[in-house]
């Protein structure tokens, strides 16, 4: 594809599918399994934390090896592509094992969530380094990579905004309507029906898109990873992006347990017209969560404007800056019913920060596979968007071990399978509710300040990525 041939619409939607599938299963995992770990599955919150940790690291060493095999793949569909055909089943059947609660002594117990937890995390790379790396390979236009990169977390927050609105919904449902259902069968039925909807939509991904820009390695494997090593713009994008997903790990791994303890489980949102009550709302962790996602997507909407007016690193510095005083607001208001709609508009104001930044992230990491193609002559495109899942993982990780941690140390009393069904209101310790209001508020704002420390020294601005694309034109072949 050159710079003059536009990508049709529903090859955008195509690829948007992709992420869709993925952001679905992401978003669970991040926002309601360390709660599953430590309230269904019946794990204490220092080993649910240290479960979190090593798996996704393990996840995120992984990432690269994924890279190095995808890049030296060649079929009739390309390099990337099979991969959404082959492994989505397995991608599938991983998540229901995940959310699947065998009725074992402790011990057994723990070493099954340590087998599938990893089983998921290397399925999950497995589908979607390859499935990122696309964005490489689709076009060789920068403008029309973060029009991809716009799509794909369009569609990824919208798949997001479902699992989340949808997954409450659907344990309350299978609680209620499956006889003898236990909230253990209640969230694996659940992650069921996700599941199948997540298989469709890698399927359709695979059908809507085509790799155009062909790139070969000149270069060893060994020194596709030297160069990488050596290559700064990658370095400090891996700091920034690794931020970025830590702030948003933070705030979405505390919610469930912010709104048990400091919100409880019935309070509503009250909507009035003229002074009457016209209807009420309940104002839960899935509708906070999901109005979050919503606006998610009107963050991407707006990013290929802002990104062509003012650049890619000042947009990320100026978004993670507003982030910082938001965040910060969230802190300072007051747990009233005037509070909980403080509260959403500052998730809505949040939320569409952060979706201004997933696609400027993957747009970015599109910049550093072309500077190190120019530059150290390797088409590593899959081990440089290796590496922003890496990032993603290691965020991920660290924020949601250290959730589990700070709760832990902080005396938090985790419920049990009963508690939890019956939505029973616990006396937590008035430390580990201000534990809970800094998990939403200050350590977040502190994630974003060094993001934008790091982003700084980032050397790829605009002008110098069209300078490097006008000579890559010239040796690649399309």
């Amino acid at each position: 594809m050159t710079t003059n041939q536009k990508s049709s619409l529903l090859e955008r939607i195509g690829y948007g599918f992709g992420d869709m599938s993925s952001s679905m299963f992401w978003k669970v995992f991040s926002y309601y399994l360390p709660f599953f770990y430590s309230n269904v599955f019946g794990l204490t919150l220092v080993d649910a934390g240290v479960l979190v940790l090593v798996t996704r690291i393990w996840d995120a060493v992984s990432d690269p090896m994924m890279g190095v095999i995808a890049d030296r793949t060649s079929t009739r569909w390309g390099k990337y592509r099979p991969y959404l055909l082959f492994v989505a089943p397995l991608f599938s059947i991983a998540g229901i094992l995940l959310f699947t609660t065998p009725d074992w002594s402790y011990g057994a117990k723990l070493i099954y969530a340590y087998v599938t937890y990893i089983l998921m995390m290397t399925v999950y790379t497995g589908i979607n380094v390859p499935y990122g790396a696309m964005l490489g390979v689709m076009t060789d236009d920068p403008q029309e990579k973060t029009v991809f990169s716009s799509f794909r977390m369009f569609f990824a927050y919208g798949g997001s905004f479902i699992a989340l609105a949808a997954w409450e919904p659907l344990v309350n449902f299978f609680k209620s309507s499956v006889s003898q259902s236990s909230t253990a069968s209640a969230w694996q039925y659940a992650m069921m029906v996700i599941a199948a909807v997540c298989f469709v939509l890698f399927l359709a991904c695979f059908a809507l898109t085509r790799e155009r820009v062909k790139t070969v390695s000149t270069v060893s494997v060994g020194s596709d990873f030297k160069a990488l090593l050596h290559n700064r713009p990658w370095w400090l994008l891996i700091g920034a992006a690794l931020c970025f997903n830590l702030f948003s790990t933070v705030r979405g791994a505390t919610v469930a347990y912010y709104f048990a303890d400091i919100i409880g489980f019935d309070q509503t949102l009250d909507f009035q017209l003229f002074n009457f009550s016209a209807f009420q709302l309940l104002f839960y962790a899935g509708l906070f969560l999901s109005v979050g996602e919503v606006a998610n997507m009107a963050g991407v909407a707006l990013t290929v404007g802002l990104a062509r007016r003012l650049g890619k690193k000042s947009l990320f510095i100026c978004v993670n800056c507003a982030l910082v005083v938001l965040s910060i607001l969230f802190f300072f208001v007051p747990v009233t019913p005037a509070g909980f709609w403080l509260m959403l508009l500052l998730q809505v104001l949040i939320s569409i920060l952060t979706g201004i930044m997933s696609p400027l992230v993957w747009s970015m990491y599109a910049d550093v596979s072309d500077y190190a193609e120019l530059r150290f002559h390797t088409a590593s495109t899959g081990l440089i968007f290796s590496s922003s899942s890496m990032a993603q993982k290691f965020g991920g990780a660290i924020g949601g071990a250290a959730v589990l941690w700070l709760l832990s140390a902080c005396g938090y009393t985790p419920r049990t399978d009963e508690q939890l069904a019956a939505q029973a209101v616990l006396q937590q310790p008035e430390s580990a509710l201000l534990c809970l209001r800094y998990l939403m508020s200050f350590i977040p704002a502190a994630v974003a300040v060094l993001a934008i420390v790091v982003c700084h020294f980032y050397p790829l601005t605009t002008e110098r990525v069209d300078d490097i694309n006008r000579q890559l034109r010239a040796t690649r072949v399309c």
